[in-house]
Formats: structure tokens, C-alpha cells, sequence
């Protein structure tokens, strides 16, 4: 077996490292290989599948890159930084080609190229050259530097012309320059937390025995039961090429339509006569192939008759079965009830997915498309739920804190000097657990003590994010779990308690962003979940295999979500949700 590891920076097969032969060491029980018990070599290697040693490879080294000094080597990236010196003779350039957040010095000479191609922010390097050592005035800003000797490909910019200067640009800007934003060292740096949050999930699921289920994205049923979907249709489009069709080819008269039944009239009436007249088979053959040739016309110019312009209906209302699933269908908001099935058969399965939600809301907290994690367990009651969702969310938060320190000391920084801390605080604490009633009631307190909340405090309202805080920051400091809400207002699926009032629903909430899951025991009762479907009003022909899950083998069975983009906003300390998803979708944007 052979793995790549720079002390603290897990660094994929193939990458530019020493690659070392070893027993695989024993995984501890946080999932995390014990990398400081490995040692490295000063030797670097060419990826399998790039033309380059990754700049991580170099500086994440316990000496920053000190040992490699005198290798050659090539690198590739962009330019961060760039100036000439020496009356023009020389440059410095930082480059960085996203492996992790630390830029490699470049030193490049002009008789190896001309200069002036190389220094503005954005031109893109792929360079060969040798590592040494800095003078030693320099060596506290970088243990080793390349001199570069070939320059082997430029990606020019024009810096009149580049979006993203030097200068430092906000966040809200940056959402303009979607597709250049990646190279900014905030959505860098966010982009490989997101990838080792995706990663640590999967990792803690497949660990514990689960199944990766890939739900659909295109669905006709509304697991939330809000409304808020995004409809999916193909009527639209058909209706504007019928209504192009007609201009261009007017549809047949009432006058071409009965003209077309009357030669069908007539050409079978020359067959009824040939017939009773005995006439030769050849001879009644070809009438009645001329009769369905007139059939077939008849057929197609009633068909061009029906047809008119705009989406069809069907009794005042839209013609569904006309559309190109034969029904109404929708983006999903949850991949839940379909992995359901895979649950009620394979047992332990999760679902990660885009989901989306058609909610006209320009919070900092929303989306139009957001990615969910959703795990299924059989034969597990709410408390199984709780369990497995705490220790999903502390094994993120010291997956994070193992395998990504580097960039979340860059958003300590620059965005909220309390991340690892809170990261370190989830990771170590045991969840406190409170009922619903518990949780109302300590903010009744709280209310009573002058503590002011802008909404309401009683007992069967959904928790706002200002209840959710308070529990988490000020009353605990802690990550909280609330369970057994009241039935009201929560979804249809979830299992109603003996006091018929509440519901073993639960959600995990977090200091800095509120809820960060939400989850509950299915109902697993066939005439009550049937029950709980006509209570909200929902149609029960589109649950009709849901309702056979409990049909035919029922099962006592939990799950929860996991807002993916939440988690990346508590272990970040970023506010506004649209910069932790690459391609953010809101209300009037959906770049690229």
C-alpha cells in the first residue's frame, strides 16, 4: 500500500511526494489515520496525471520546503503577486495553484523570458525550475523559493482588463465574477473545507456500514408538503414550437376535415362494391389500399385540427398528462422519502444530493439550490437519530481540525478569530438534550428575566434562529438537541408520541448558525401516516408507494438532514451563505 503524507497534509496517491511503503497503521476512532507517526523522504516525484509537483507537496512540509533545496522540479498555478527588481532584471512572483493556501515564491531572471508577461495578477505559469534556499534576510517569509530556468506555458492577462485586482474585494462582489472567484484566496480556501467536509462524510458513513443511494433530482412528490417547488415541464417549450408550427403551416379548416372523412366514405364504399360484386383479389387489394391511405390522412389532419395554440387544458385546468412525465413533477427538496425505500431493504443508507427549494427569500441563511446529506436507518428509534447525528457533526468538526488547519487559520484571520475554537468545542462536547418544553420554557425564562426576543415565545411555534442562538451561545455554549416537537408544525412523515401532540422529530443546533440538522423517527403506522397526509392537505395518489413501505413490511426507522452549506457557514464563520456554494442560485441569479 502506498500513501502520500506531508506531517499534518494527507496529499492524494499520485501527487508529487515521497511515496512510502508501510503497514497501514490503525484508524483511530475519529476515522483519522495517525499521520505524525509517519515520516517522509526530501524526494519529490512527478504526479501520475499532471505535469507539475503540487505547491502543497513543497511548503506543507514540517521544514516548509527547506529540504527539497536543489531539486528540480516544474510547478504550475497563478499568479498572485508579481514585481520586477532589479532595475528590471529579475522578478518575484507568487504563485498558487489552489492545493492549499500558502503562494511559492518564484524568482525568474530576464534572460530567461521577457518579465513583463509574468507580474500581473491572474497570468497563469507553468514553469520548471530549482528549489533553494532564500538569502538569509529573506528566510522568515519563505523557507525555500524557485528559481525558475524554463518557462513552459503563460496564460497572459491583460491588467486593464482582469476583474480581480490585487486589492482585497468583498465577498458581495466577488458574487458578480462567480466564474473567477475560485481564484480569490477566501473562495480557495472555502472550496477545499467544502471538499474536505464531502469527503469526511462520506468517509464517517461508509465507516459505520451505510449505503450511498443516489436519489433523484426530478421527483413528483413534496416531502416538505410546502409548495415551494421548481415545476418541472416541457409544456411551455412544446407550446411555443406549436404555436411557430402553426404560423409557419396554418392548421387544416373544418372545410379540409370533412372533405377528408367524405373520401374516406367514398374510397369504402368502392370497397363494399367490389366486394359484393365478386371482383378480383388484385382489384379489391388496391381499393383497400387506397382506403387506408385515406384513413391515415383523415388521421393526421384531425389530429393538425386539435391542435391549438397555448398550453393545453384539460376541464378549465392544465392538461398534465399532456407533459413529458404524463404528470405534474418537480426538483426535489429532499432526497428523504425516496431513500426511505432503499432503507426499508438495505437498512443503513444516506443520500447527498443538490436539493431545491423555490422560496423568494433574499436572506443570508437561503438558497434556491443547497446540497443535503441525508442518512436512513432501520431499526432505529429518535434516540438511535440523535446518537448518529452527534457523532456525524464532532466527526466533521475534528476532520476539519485534522486534515484542513491550514485554511481555517486563514478564516481565523480574515473572518472569525472564534472558528477552530468552536470547531474544537463541537468536536470535544457531549450534545445537550432538552425537550421542546424544556427548550420553551427556558426561554419563557429568559423573557421573564428581560431578555427580548423579536418574535414570540409560546409553546407550539416554530423555533426561530434568535431562540435556537440563545439556547446555543448564551444558555449552554454548547450545541443543543431539541426533540419531540409539536405535531403542528412538523411534516406528515414523522412519528406522532403517545400524547398524540407531539411528534419524535429532533434538531441539532449550533452556536453561529442555528439549526444545523433536522430529524425525526418515521411513522411507521400505516393508517396513521395515511391520516397525517390528509390532515395537511396533501393529495394521497402521489404517496401511494410511500404508503406501501408501511403496507408490506413495515419498519421502525430514523433519519435526518444535514444542510451541507449551514455546515460549512459554522465551520467557516463566512455569513452569507451565497459564498460557500461555487455556483450560488437565489432569486433573480443563476450565473453560469
Amino acid at each position: 500500500m502506498f500513501l502520500c503524507l506531508y506531517d499534518k497534509y494527507p496529499i492524494a496517491r499520485g501527487t508529487q511526494a515521497a511515496l512510502i511503503s508501510f503497514k497501514p497503521p490503525k484508524m483511530a476512532d475519529n476515522g483519522v489515520l495517525p499521520v505524525d507517526k509517519l515520516t517522509i523522504s526530501d524526494t519529490v516525484e512527478e504526479a501520475e496525471f499532471s505535469q507539475r509537483v503540487l505547491i502543497k507537496s513543497i511548503l506543507g512540509r514540517s521544514d516548509g520546503g527547506a529540504g527539497l533545496a536543489g531539486k528540480t522540479l516544474k510547478v504550475g498555478g497563478w499568479v498572485k503577486k508579481g514585481r520586477e527588481q532589479g532595475k528590471g532584471s529579475f522578478a518575484f512572483l507568487e504563485l498558487n495553484d489552489g492545493s492549499c493556501p500558502a503562494n511559492l515564491q518564484l524568482i525568474i531572471y530576464s534572460d530567461v523570458a521577457p518579465l513583463g508577461q509574468f507580474t500581473p495578477t491572474g497570468t497563469c505559469l507553468h514553469v520548471e525550475g530549482v528549489l533553494q534556499m532564500p538569502p538569509e534576510d529573506k528566510q522568515g517569509k519563505q523557507s525555500i523559493e524557485l528559481k525558475v530556468s524554463k518557462v513552459l506555458d503563460v496564460g497572459a492577462v491583460d491588467p486593464a482588463k482582469y476583474p480581480l485586482p490585487k486589492t482585497r474585494l468583498t465577498l458581495e462582489f466577488l458574487r458578480d465574477y462567480v466564474h473567477l472567484r475560485p481564484r480569490t484566496n477566501t473562495i480557495s480556501a472555502i472550496a477545499r473545507i467544502r471538499n474536505a467536509l464531502a469527503y469526511a462524510t462520506h468517509t464517517f458513513f461508509q465507516k459505520h456500514g451505510f449505503l450511498y443511494v443516489h436519489t433523484p433530482i426530478i421527483t413528483t412528490s413534496d416531502c416538505e408538503g410546502a409548495g415551494e417547488m421548481f415545476q418541472v415541464t416541457t409544456l411551455i417549450n412544446d407550446s411555443e414550437k406549436l404555436e411557430k408550427e402553426l404560423i409557419k403551416n396554418p392548421p387544416p379548416s373544418q372545410e379540409d376535415v370533412d372533405a377528408a372523412r367524405a373520401t374516406v366514405k367514398e374510397k369504402g364504399e368502392i370497397v363494399a362494391k367490389l366486394k359484393s360484386d365478386k371482383a378480383s383479389k388484385p382489384e379489391i387489394t388496391a381499393a383497400v389500399g387506397e382506403l387506408t391511405k385515406a384513413k391515415e390522412n383523415l388521421s393526421k389532419i384531425e389530429e393538425r385540427f386539435k391542435q391549438k395554440p397555448g398550453i393545453p387544458k384539460k376541464d378549465g385546468k392544465v392538461d398534465y398528462g399532456q407533459d413529458f412525465f404524463a404528470r405534474q413533477a418537480f426538483l426535489t427538496v429532499s432526497g428523504q422519502l425516496q431513500v426511505e425505500t432503499f432503507a426499508c431493504a438495505l437498512s443503513s443508507v444516506y443520500t447527498f444530493g443538490p436539493t431545491f427549494r423555490a422560496e423568494h427569500s433574499h436572506t443570508s441563511r437561503h438558497l434556491a439550490e443547497f446540497w443535503m446529506v441525508e442518512p436512513e436507518i432501520a431499526f432505529a428509534d429518535i434516540e438511535d437519530d440523535m446518537k448518529c447525528a452527534e457523532a456525524y457533526v464532532r466527526f466533521l468538526c475534528q476532520w476539519l481540525l485534522d486534515n484542513c488547519l491550514d485554511d481555517m487559520e486563514f478564516m481565523v484571520e480574515k473572518f472569525d478569530k472564534n472558528a477552530i475554537n468552536r470547531l474544537k468545542m463541537v468536536a470535544s462536547t457531549n450534545f445537550i438534550r432538552l425537550s421542546y418544553t424544556e427548550a420553551v420554557t427556558i426561554l419563557e425564562e429568559a423573557v421573564s428575566k428581560g431578555h427580548k426576543f423579536e418574535n414570540k415565545v409560546e409553546w407550539g411555534i416554530d423555533l426561530a434562529s434568535e431562540h435556537e442562538k440563545y439556547l446555543t451561545e448564551t444558555k449552554f455554549e454548547s450545541p443543543v438537541i431539541v426533540y419531540n416537537y409539536p405535531k403542528g408544525i412538523k411534516a406528515f412523515y414523522m412519528k406522532v408520541n403517545p400524547d398524540k401532540k407531539t411528534v419524535a422529530a429532533m434538531d441539532v443546533l449550533v452556536p453561529k448558525v442555528g439549526e444545523l440538522i433536522g430529524g425525526s423517527q418515521r411513522e411507521e403506522n400505516y393508517e396513521v401516516i395515511k391520516e397525517r397526509i390528509l390532515e395537511m392537505g396533501l393529495p394521497l395518489e402521489p404517496y401511494e408507494w410511500y404508503l406501501d413501505l408501511r403496507r408490506f413490511g413495515t419498519v421502525k426507522h430514523s433519519g435526518f438532514g444535514l444542510g451541507f452549506e449551514r455546515m460549512i457557514l459554522f465551520a467557516t464563520g463566512i455569513d452569507n451563505i451565497r459564498d460557500v456554494i461555487p455556483f450560488p442560485r437565489y432569486p433573480g441569479r443563476a450565473d453560469l
